[in-house]
């Protein structure tokens, strides 16, 4: 983890989710499965983490959300 800056992991409602998939066309953190629902990693890259919080605001369901990653120390 980078000084100054949380790992975050980007959850996914899949009861909430319509598979509207606004989320992919935002964030590389986001994927779209064979259905349109999106798929996540465990954890966003640092690099992604600005993208993912703009998926997140834009998602029209609030079926994504962003969380601190624990730390295992």
């Amino acid at each position: 983890m980078s000084r100054g800056r949380v790992e975050l992991r980007l959850r996914v409602d899949p009861i909430a989710c319509d598979g509207i998939g606004v989320c992919s066309q935002i964030s590389a953190a986001v994927s779209l499965d064979r259905w349109g629902y999106p798929v996540v990693e465990d954890a966003v890259a640092a690099s992604d983490q600005r993208t993912a919080r703009r998926a997140v605001r834009a998602c029209p369901r609030r079926a994504l959300w962003l969380e601190p990653v624990a730390d295992p120390r």
